[in-house]
């Protein structure tokens, strides 16, 4: 009878801890599920510093339709910050651009319309015909303009990504990646223009004749949504390259082919509300900020600040942006001439003894040679130092 009643007490003994197991506190608060997965045939989430936080079939080379415009918008965003063209220029349409089909404003042959129109109208509403005008305006054909963006693509690392128009209708021998088309998404989120651009909602064209409507309904649907391109075709399927900004942490969701109206919109957004579910953005330095003093030999100066060369955030997973380091590579001491904004060093942030990040300094203002009777003087100076 007693092992009876022994046996009968460890079996609740057992029950109990696998009810207070089951019910207990801590496994309600248990990390939260980091499965993700898309009816995409390819997507990448990924960060503004390059930081693939999700992949599926990234590298796969596949038709991208209008998506193939954030390089055309780069281009012509890049041609007015250095000067090449105007916002205000006059463009008139040529035949071959009033040849375009698909989305388009409808430009008649000879029609004149700015620059700065023509960039609205490819970023709101991805006209293919105002593509080819702004391109043929700054390259002369879209021929020359698409070996002008199979040239960028090279500067920009891109290894699955070939272009054969400038707005993605169907040709041959034009494709590109999800991962390549998060690295040109990467490069224009520092450019002003081209954010400006792309986050403009609505647009009345023609003296108010036309009503553009921004193709990319996460600008109304999904908070510190900004950017930035969709794209269709029946070859390619919907696709989208989206990004969105939330404390800090801007994200990059791009999906090729999904199958159906708006499925390529709630594939990128569920991709983003992954991305800010599960990481954080820990500050490290912005731009401009100063790091550190070099000092100058030889130079009418004798020393020069060091700025950060850009903002930068990093991204981790949350709760683990602790024990971070930062370190400073740098010279101690440089010859003159120095010049504005030309790298002198790198602050890298280290975790857990690796590189997890790192920023170029630059110098603040440029400094010129100092002419032989200062650097003797400055030679006296420092003997004169030195013996005291």
């Amino acid at each position: 009878m007693y092992r009876l009643r022994s046996h009968a007490f460890l079996w609740l003994l057992v029950f109990t801890f696998i009810i207070a197991a089951v019910w207990s506190p801590a496994a309600s608060n248990a990390a939260p599920n980091t499965q993700l997965d898309t009816i995409a045939d390819s997507a990448v989430l990924m960060d503004d510093n390059g930081t693939i936080l999700f992949e599926k079939e990234s590298h796969k080379k596949l038709p991208p339709a209008s998506v193939t415009k954030v390089m055309t918008l780069l281009l012509a965003v890049e041609a007015v910050e250095e000067g090449k063209i105007s916002l205000t220029d006059e463009v008139y349409t040529t035949e071959h651009s009033w040849r375009q089909g698909g989305s388009q404003i409808w430009l008649e042959p000879g029609e004149k319309m700015t620059v700065h129109e023509l960039m609205i109208a490819v970023a709101v509403v991805s006209a293919n015909d105002a593509a080819v005008a702004i391109m043929e305006h700054i390259f002369g054909s879209e021929q020359f303009a698409v070996d002008a963006m199979n040239k960028r693509a090279q500067e920009l690392g891109l290894k699955d990504t070939h272009f054969n128009s400038v707005n993605g209708l169907p040709t041959t021998d034009h494709y590109m990646s999800a991962f390549d088309t998060a690295l040109i998404v990467k490069e224009a989120v520092h450019h002003p223009l081209y954010m400006e651009l792309c986050s403009i909602k609505e647009y009345w064209l023609r003296d108010g004749k036309n009503w553009l409507v921004n193709t990319n309904k996460l600008l109304w649907w999904y908070k510190g949504a900004d950017g930035l391109k969709t794209g269709w075709t029946e070859e390619a399927k919907y696709c989208f390259a989206g990004t969105a900004k939330r404390d800090g942490l801007r994200l990059i969701a791009v999906v090729f082919a999904t199958p159906e109206p708006r499925s390529h919109l709630r594939e990128s957004m569920r991709l983003l509300d992954w991305g800010f579910a599960n990481f954080t953005a820990t500050p490290i330095v912005s731009k401009g900020e100063v790091i550190e003093r070099l000092r100058i030999t030889k130079g009418i100066d004798k020393e020069v600040q060091l700025t950060a060369a850009k903002e930068l955030n990093l991204i981790l997973p949350k709760g683990q942006n602790k024990n971070l380091q930062k370190r400073i590579v740098a010279e101690s001491s440089i010859a003159a001439p120095v010049t504005e904004g030309h790298k002198y060093g790198e602050l890298v942030v280290i975790k857990e003894g690796k590189e997890v990040a790192k920023v170029d300094l630059i110098a603040q203002k440029s400094v010129e040679k100092a002419g032989f009777l200062q650097i003797f003087q400055d030679m006296i100076s420092s003997l004169f130092t030195l013996t005291r």
